[in-house]
């Protein structure tokens, strides 16, 4: 389910300071759980303490976008380059044998920035709007990720997609995906989105035609799974919430910073 609240962003720029950003290798270390008996951060404060930590600009058309000197830009450098080395040294272990190494990307946020779409909702999500913006597949690339991705190509990573959008938004989000250089591995059998119609075999244990009852961390941990059951080692796997990452099936989990909204 997902839930937009600037209170649950509280939380996760609170985590981000005290943790220096990135939960790598340990999906446990989640976020608080939003109760407190202290008085909330005030709202009017915490928005402007996101426009400074993405550096948020409006562009020559009024777009929303992050500076690539912003500490968010430094935040995601630093946790992409530990991502490297992890998938360096996979590479460099796998000899033909065994599950070949494989990595997994979120979409939303984890390569594909929405920043406008907050700034320009008041951070309030409206399913509608929501779709009709993924439709324009328009957002730009978070930073370093078109990069990541070719550089596990380069090792012989191969390279998977694990994201909440609906199968409907499939040609949108392939299309985004294009747009900003990320090119590789777009086809259904390596990009898995939500078909709540004719859900997959997998997850038979919380979706059916009849009813989709899978959270978050069950329809990507599921999904993991399968992924794993066609003879990969999953070495990294990427998300922007806590929800991308728990449940298992990865060697390692790489927390992208997204203090705007918070997915359960």
């Amino acid at each position: 389910m997902r839930k937009r609240h600037l209170a649950a962003a509280t939380a996760t720029v609170a985590a981000l300071a005290l943790s220096g950003l990135a939960v790598v290798g340990s999906a446990d270390a989640g976020p608080t759980t939003g109760h407190s008996t202290a008085e909330p951060h005030n709202i009017g404060l915490l928005v402007k303490e996101i426009d400074s930590y993405y550096g948020a600009t409006q562009d020559a058309d009024g777009v929303w976008q992050a500076s690539a000197d912003s500490q968010y830009a430094q935040d995601l450098a630093r946790v992409q380059a530990g991502a490297r080395k992890q998938i360096a040294k996979a590479a460099k272990k796998y000899h033909g044998k065994g599950d070949r190494p494989a990595v997994v990307f979120d979409i939303d946020d984890t390569l594909l920035l929405s920043l406008d779409y907050e700034k320009k909702t008041n951070y309030v999500y409206n399913d509608a709007s929501w779709k009709e913006y993924v439709n324009k597949a328009d957002r730009p690339a978070v930073f370093g990720t078109p990069e990541l991705i070719a550089y596990a190509e380069s090792k012989g990573v191969e390279v998977f997609y694990n994201s909440g959008l609906g199968e409907s938004q499939r040609a949108a989000a392939v299309e985004n995906l294009k747009k900003v250089g990320i090119d590789v591995n777009l086809d259904a059998g390596h990009v898995f989105l939500k078909d709540k119609a004719n859900p997959p075999a997998y997850l038979s244990s919380c979706a059916t035609p009849a009813a989709w009852n899978c959270t978050t961390v069950q329809y990507k941990a599921g999904t993991r799974k399968h992924i794993e059951s066609l003879g990969h080692d999953i070495v990294g796997n990427f998300g922007d919430q806590y929800s991308d990452l728990e449940g298992g099936h990865a060697d390692r989990t790489y927390k992208f910073p997204n203090p705007t909204y918070y997915v359960s």
